[in-house]
């Protein structure tokens, strides 16, 4: 996972100006993706907040991300457009067709990824957990199956 240091942005409309770095933890390259292509814990369900501080991560390795979709009610709010740092993302919401425990990222290259997404509020043993097995290359689980190894009731 990522650490480093809490990042500022410029006051406004814009993005949040403080917030922590993303937890993240992707596959190796070298691997085919599987249905997730890595694991990210947010600390809120605040969309805005917690995607600028991925894409201050995600863009500078994979490409300036344009575009997300995720699954409709799965963020405390569902809006178009997110603003970021540097620029604004277009968002897409779906009721079906896309796991719920999942981010899809779109970059200008037109590369996509798919994240899933460890649910805010998860104890830290599980969510390490969990992020783990979502960059492992050896496993291909969808983000409802890797729910359901850590809770076999999800």
């Amino acid at each position: 996972m990522n650490a480093p240091t809490t990042r500022t942005s410029s006051p406004g409309t814009g993005p949040p100006t403080s917030y922590p770095p993303a937890r993240l933890a992707l596959r190796p390259p070298t691997f085919p993706a599987g249905p997730v292509c890595g694991g990210w814990w947010p600390r809120t369900d605040d969309l805005v907040v917690e995607l600028t501080a991925l894409l201050d991560v995600f863009d500078t390795t994979h490409g300036r991300v344009t575009r997300i979709a995720s699954h409709r009610g799965s963020w405390a709010t569902d809006p178009h457009t997110l603003p970021v740092t540097d620029h604004t993302v277009l968002a897409t919401w779906y009721t079906s067709g896309l796991d719920p425990y999942t981010i899809r990222l779109f970059s200008h290259r037109s590369r996509r990824w798919d994240l899933f997404v460890v649910p805010p509020g998860s104890e830290a043993g599980a969510a390490a957990r969990l992020m783990s097995a979502a960059a492992d290359p050896a496993l291909r689980l969808t983000g409802s199956a890797l729910m359901a190894t850590e809770d076999p009731a999800a």
